[in-house]
């Protein structure tokens, strides 16, 4: 409990959480008049108002972690890494709900990828949002990926129609490069602070 109050104490004061989700809101609803304006013209984009909230939330949740946790520093690589990060995390739970990494959305073997977000949230905590513990998080999201695909695969989800050993392979050998991109510049954000503290 103490660690997680140290944790938020990092992010930022009150005030500015309450300015930052109010524009991170209005951003995430002006996103969404994309699809909305699609739907008037085409029958390929159909989603439900169940469909706008959930995207809107996400689009929040998002926009809001970037804001809060790349504001904590001025540098540039960090900002970077929080970004790729964040985007990165977006995509995965995104494309996890509309139509599955593993198979279809519908397939419970999707769920193990919570895992790789877990490691990431208590990596985090852990090292307080500091770059050199940030790169560490995020090469063990990226192991903690592919561990999900090695999983997946002995356990013969290949070999079902809707997913095959390349495509399982491919969609989540991208995602384990952006953590690994991300890794990259919290680590080169670490030693950007390093000079700056000379």
């Amino acid at each position: 409990m103490k660690l997680l109050s140290e944790f938020l104490k990092t992010i930022k004061t009150n005030n500015t959480v309450y300015r930052s989700a109010g524009g991170v809101a209005v951003v995430a609803a002006f996103i969404l008049l994309l699809p909305l304006l699609a739907m008037q013209f085409t029958d390929e984009v159909d989603w439900s108002l169940f469909d706008f909230v959930v995207a809107w939330v996400l689009l929040f949740c998002a926009g809001l972690t970037y804001k809060l946790v790349a504001g904590k520093m001025g540098n540039i690589m960090y900002r970077a890494a929080v970004g790729v990060a964040v985007f990165t995390a977006l995509l995965l739970v995104w494309t996890n709900l509309a139509v599955g990494l593993i198979g279809s959305e519908d397939n419970p073997a999707n769920l193990m990828y919570i895992g790789v977000l877990v490691v990431g949230i208590f990596g985090a905590i852990i090292s307080r949002l500091q770059p050199h513990g940030m790169a560490k998080t995020l090469f063990a999201m990226a192991f903690a990926h592919a561990l999900v695909v090695i999983i997946a695969l002995i356990a013969g989800l290949h070999l079902s129609q809707s997913s095959s050993v390349a495509e399982i392979l491919g969609v989540n050998g991208f995602f384990a490069v952006l953590w690994i991109a991300s890794a990259l510049l919290f680590r080169n954000a670490t030693r950007e602070q390093a000079v700056h503290s000379l």
